[in-house]
């Protein structure tokens, strides 16, 4: 296996559910692929628990075996959109143990979430914090990625397993700095970056959407409806200063949408919009609420010290922002 398969030197991303990847961030993997940069896709769970959209896949809602194989053949042919050739399932990492399971979730008032009632058996966030970490740490010893990215640490809104993922990736990229028991010597990982989105520019292109053909009926599939502007913005939005790198999303627009229809079970009402500055496509979930895809996709910076570092980069479509 080459080192683009591999992903010594490039990227690796650590995401709770098939879908999370092109969600968070399919534009800077579509565009790592694209420029032959390696990628790694992590993901900690199979979305067991997760809401589903439309009538003909409505009675995988509540089956977590069979919703988990579904999610499995989405989050394939999502990663084949983006051109993403080497992923890993948490819990498939030496040593083996326990699978890793949806924690579940809860709508709180305020549009985030919250932890579910009851815990299911395998639950990622009840997953001791260092067993899973040291799994993690094991491929970043492997790939020796230049970045990881993951969410920032309320977890883009508050889901228990995103929030779990944050703290399972920044104990693994602690632990890979030390020799492990694999026998690898440690590996210090240059930039750590959060997903983020740019408050205004999300402000700006929720403004910008408008209900096209999209369906309206079917199970948790309409009708649709476009977020008031007074509503509230989720965690992963943050003052404009605050994102420290970005990507164009526009080159690889096709990528990410195809990536989005394959995930069916999860993402609706996907579509390219053009002529308008603020979006450059939109999309739903299970909430029936239109999102805009917005025309670049940002980045945090989880440790100051990793600035020049990201600057550093040559030849990605990672682009520091200007300070």
């Amino acid at each position: 296996m080459g080192a683009r398969d591999r992903g010594v030197g490039g990227v690796v991303a650590v995401h709770a559910h098939p879908d999370d990847e092109t969600l968070a961030s399919g534009a800077l993997l579509a565009a790592c692929a694209a420029a032959d940069l390696p990628v790694t896709v992590v993901t900690c769970t199979r979305g067991e628990r997760g809401e589903v959209i439309g009538d003909e896949l409505a009675e995988l809602e509540g089956d977590g075996p069979a919703l988990a194989a579904r999610r499995e053949r989405e989050l394939a042919a999502a990663l084949a959109a983006l051109g993403v050739t080497d992923h890993v399932f948490l819990d498939q990492v030496p040593p083996a143990g326990e699978r890793y399971e949806d924690s579940g979730m809860a709508w709180l008032a305020d549009g985030r979430a919250g932890a579910a009632e009851e815990l299911p058996p395998g639950a990622f966030v009840a997953a001791p914090l260092d067993e899973a970490a040291a799994r993690l740490a094991r491929v970043l010893r492997d790939r020796r990625p230049a970045v990881v990215v993951t969410y920032e640490p309320d977890g883009g809104y508050g889901h228990p397993d995103h929030v779990r993922a944050h703290l399972v990736t920044t104990r693994a990229v602690q632990l890979a700095a030390r020799a492990g028991d694999d026998q690898r010597r440690g590996y210090t990982v240059p930039v750590l970056l959060w997903a983020a989105q740019d408050a205004a520019a999300l402000r700006a292109g929720r403004a910008a959407l408008t209900l096209g053909d999209e369906p309206r009926t079917g199970h948790r599939a309409g009708p649709l409806t476009v977020p008031p502007a007074d509503a509230p913005l989720p965690s992963v939005a943050v003052d404009g200063v605050r994102v420290d790198a970005e990507v164009d999303v526009t080159p690889v627009r096709a990528a990410v949408l195809e990536a989005l229809r394959a995930h069916a079970t999860q993402v609706q009402a996907v579509r390219a919009v053009d002529g308008e500055a603020a979006l450059v496509g939109c999309f739903a979930l299970s909430n029936l609420e239109l999102q805009p895809l917005l025309p670049s996709e940002g980045y945090r910076l989880a440790r100051p010290a990793d600035r020049a570092a990201l600057a550093a980069l040559e030849g990605w479509p990672l682009v520091a922002r200007a300070r």
